[in-house]
This record gives structure tokens, sequence and C-alpha cells, in this order.
């Protein structure tokens, strides 16, 4: 307890020799600030960009390896017991040859394509993670709903064999299925035999995965005739990705990097100016019996709650900036690392004035008219 005492006094020991010196306070709490702005309004706003362009392709769509198969082509289901055990696959699903679906509630009506099913997850189609265990119900996109004349996502699909399904829904169409538009799904239970299907798609965990991991689904195909499967990838899409990421994250660092060396220099030239005009204070201080840690503690802890108030000046003024003028924001983590980095770089800067004043002689300091 008596340690955290201490520390408390020290704390508003240096609170009030920062009051006591407004000027000096105010300009380190300026460039502190605008170190803080100037990273965000230009590095910052950079990370931003990256983001939201990051975001627009870095779908499951640029992850996702689709395979295509005829009828003949020997593609079943085993492939989802195959690709069960390989790191780096997000999801995987196998569809069925299509057949032709209608609106059981009238005869002649617009068919539809409906695909049976086969996965562990079923959150890739929006649906819950256990969508149906009959195999009885379908779900359908809105466009395939229209086309069915089916209103409200509720009704009975019939197949030319005979067969039918309930509608349990509707689903909206990911990326990486549209090509399956209009889609009609009807999820099945686990295959206890191999049933032929006609797509099968796999998302890579991460789109630097795409590449290795096509190599991997290729060679788990186990197919009849390959030359009757289709093989497509978003590879060059991924590729694109790791270069705008790239790019922009080397330029944005070295911008930061920039500014924060430069701030540095001026708080540390800053703080040897302080330390300069209260040498006498210093010296009465080490003449009382304070110690050199006393000394270094009261000027770093000083420099870094002024630094703390100006990151947070300067963090809110660029917000602000980049929202009036309608740019992207960067994410809280990077807004809560800026001024971290700023408070850390002020404090270290202040570390050369602040060994300086300890090390100097009480007497010679008394001294000094």
């Amino acid at each position: 307890m008596s340690g955290v005492r201490g520390l408390l006094a020290v704390v508003r020991e240096a609170f009030a020799s920062a009051i006591a010196q407004p000027i000096g306070s105010a300009i380190a709490l300026v460039v502190v600030a605008g170190m803080c702005a100037a990273v965000l309004l230009t590095s910052g706003r950079t990370v931003a960009a990256e983001q939201q362009v990051v975001a627009s392709i870095d779908s499951a769509g640029t992850r996702a390896i689709v395979v295509r198969a005829e009828a003949d082509a020997g593609l079943d289901t085993s492939v989802l017991d195959r690709l069960a055990g390989v790191e780096g696959v997000q999801w995987a699903g196998a569809f069925s040859l299509a057949e032709d679906a209608r609106n059981a509630a009238f005869a002649g009506g617009t068919p539809v394509p409906l695909r049976q099913a086969w996965s562990e997850d079923w959150r890739e189609l929006g649906l819950p993670p256990r969508a149906s265990v009959d195999g009885a119900v379908a779900f359908a996109s809105a466009t395939a709903l229209d086309r069915l004349g089916i209103d409200g996502a509720v009704g009975e699909l019939a197949l030319d064999d005979g067969h039918g399904y309930a509608v349990g829904g509707r689903v909206e169409t990911p990326e990486h299925l549209s090509f399956l538009e209009p889609l009609v799904v009807a999820p099945q239970p686990p295959a206890e035999q191999a049933v032929p299907v006609g797509a099968l798609v796999v998302i890579a965990a991460q789109p630097e995965l795409v590449a290795p991991l096509t190599d991997v689904v290729r060679s788990v195909l186990d197919v009849a005739d390959p030359t009757r499967v289709e093989l497509r990838t978003s590879e060059t899409l991924a590729t694109l990705r790791g270069l705008v990421e790239g790019q922009l994250g080397a330029f944005g660092r070295a911008l930061t990097l920039g500014i924060l060396g430069v701030s540095a220099v001026l708080v540390g030239v800053l703080q040897f100016g302080m330390v300069t005009l209260r040498r006498k204070d210093f010296g009465r201080r080490r003449a009382l019996g304070a110690s050199q840690r006393l000394v270094v503690a009261l000027v770093t802890i000083q420099t870094a709650i002024v630094a703390g108030i100006g990151a947070a000046a300067g963090s809110a003024l660029a917000i602000g900036v980049l929202a009036a003028a309608g740019d992207p924001l960067p994410g809280p983590r990077y807004l809560l690392g800026v001024g971290t980095l700023a408070v850390l770089v002020a404090t270290l800067a202040a570390l050369l004035p602040a060994f300086s004043a300890a090390r100097r002689e009480p007497i010679t300091e008394l001294r000094v008219p």
C-alpha cells in the first residue's frame, strides 16, 4: 500500500508541475495532439481505405473453390469425408444435379432447378446450423420464389418424378453460390452411401490458402473422368487482396514512423528546455533529499499526463475531420494503438532530459542566479 500511495503522490506532484508550467505543457500537448491528428489523417485514412478495399474483396466469394461436374464424371458425396480433415477449409458443401421443381399449387408452372445439398454447417446459406434432418424441406432465393409464384416463402414444390418438398423459407444467395441461381436447395442428412453430385463448393479460411487448397481439392476429388470436371477459383482476387494490403500497409507504416520520429525529436527538445528552466527547482529537491529516480519519475510522468491529454484531443479532432469529410474511419483498435504509441513515444523522448535533470549536482544548480 505504501508503494501505491507513493506512486499516487508522484502522479499528483507531476500533475501539479504540469499545471505550474502552462506554456510548456500547452506546447507539449499541441505537439502530441498534432502527432496523433497527423497520423490519423494520413496513415489512418490509408488504413481505413485499405480496410474498406480489403473488405470489399475479402468475401467468401474470394475464398471459394468451385467444382462443377457432369453427370457421368463420378463426383459424389464421399469427397466431403475426404475434405473433413483438411486444415484451412472453413466450409464445404456438395450439391446434386438439378431437378426441375414446380409450384405444387398449380400445374404447368415455371420449372426451377432444385438441388439436394450436403454439408456439416448450413450457416453459409443463412440457415440454422442443422437446417433439416429429414431432407423434406427446401429453401429458395427471392429469384426462385418469384419464378415459382410463391408468396411469403411458404408453399410446396413438386418434382417431375412425383416427389415433393415443403418450402421452409427464403435464403440470401451468397456470392460463391450465385452460379446456382435461381437457388432452391434441400438440405439432406449425412448420406449413408455415396450419392452423385454435380457441384462442390469449398471455402478457404483465408484468401492466401486458396492456391494450396485448390491443389488439395483437385487431389481428393477421386472422379472417374477428370475431363468432365471444371474447377474454378478466385485466386486472382486473393492475390490482389494481398498486394493491396501489403502496399498500403507498408506506406502507412513508413508514414507513421516518420511522423512519430519528428514528433519525438520535438518533444525531447521541448523537455530539455523545460528542464533547463526548472533546474533550480530540481536542485532544491535534490538538496532536500529527493533521489535521482524521483526526479526522473516526475519528468516522465508529467510528460505522459500531458501526452495522454494531447493524444485524446488529437484523435478526437482527426475523427471529426474524417467524419465531416465522409472519409472511412479506422477501427477502434487502430485509434487506441495510435494514441498509446503517441504517449509512449513522448514519454520515451522525455527520458533523456529526465536523466539529465536527475544527474545535475544540487549545489551547482542552486548557485545559478
